[in-house]
């Protein structure tokens, strides 16, 4: 439940998007990630870092695609948060004396310190490689970035709402327009479950990783 609960923000875009378009998503998604924020506080009278970092990151990019109405603000906004947690990570290596991975996961199991630090670096590549994949789908896979800079160039407006093409445009500047808002929709269904895939598959491997060095343990008890 804890992993549907962090990621609400990013369910509640998704929907508020196959309704109403990117620009009313990103606000929806601001507006949960503050009573997300808000709930947490009034039940626990503290407030998770992730959390934090979510909402300020939606209030700073997603505000910027609200009042400059373009996408791309938001769309980088994945790859600042998982950079940002990368950084942490990374940092967490030389500050406090134990891995994050440790601290985190330490009580519940019990492993050699020298695995940590592997766990440790591995989340840091695994934030690494998210954010760069947000941007390769932003600017290349998806083409996104192209197509919406040929709408520009083609209407001479960088004031685009792509969830109302049929209502602005028609000819050739209506294909335009839903090319360029298929190209948003790639991006969209990337960041619900590429990189929701992404992270499970990422968890699984390294609760298999644990699980190894686990059994391995009560062996190298013995022999000593």
């Amino acid at each position: 439940m804890k992993f549907v609960f962090d990621l609400l923000p990013i369910i509640l875009f998704f929907v508020a998007y196959k309704f109403a378009g990117i620009y009313w998503a990103t606000g929806v998604a601001i507006g949960a990630a503050a009573i997300q924020v808000g709930w947490v506080w009034l039940r626990r009278r503290r407030v998770e870092r992730m959390h934090l970092a979510t909402l300020g990151l939606l209030v700073v990019f997603g505000g910027l695609t609200i009042a400059l109405r373009d996408p791309i603000f938001v769309m980088w906004k994945p790859t600042i948060v998982n950079w940002l947690f990368a950084a942490v990570f990374l940092g967490s290596q030389w500050i406090g004396g134990r891995p994050l991975t440790e601290r985190m996961m330490g009580h519940a199991v019990v492993v050699p310190a020298s695995i940590w630090t592997r766990l440790n670096w591995a989340w840091v590549l695994f934030f690494l490689v998210s954010g760069i994949a947000n941007l390769l789908v932003v600017y290349w896979a998806s083409g996104f970035y192209q197509a919406q800079q040929t709408l520009i160039q083609a209407t001479g407006s960088t004031s685009i709402d792509l969830s109302t093409c049929a209502a602005q445009y028609a000819g050739d500047l209506l294909a335009l327009c839903n090319d360029a808002q298929g190209r948003e929709e790639v991006w969209v269904n990337f960041k619900l479950f590429g990189m929701m895939g992404m992270t499970i598959l990422f968890v699984i491997a390294q609760a298999l990783y644990l699980a190894r060095h686990m059994k391995d343990e009560p062996k190298a008890v013995e022999a000593d």
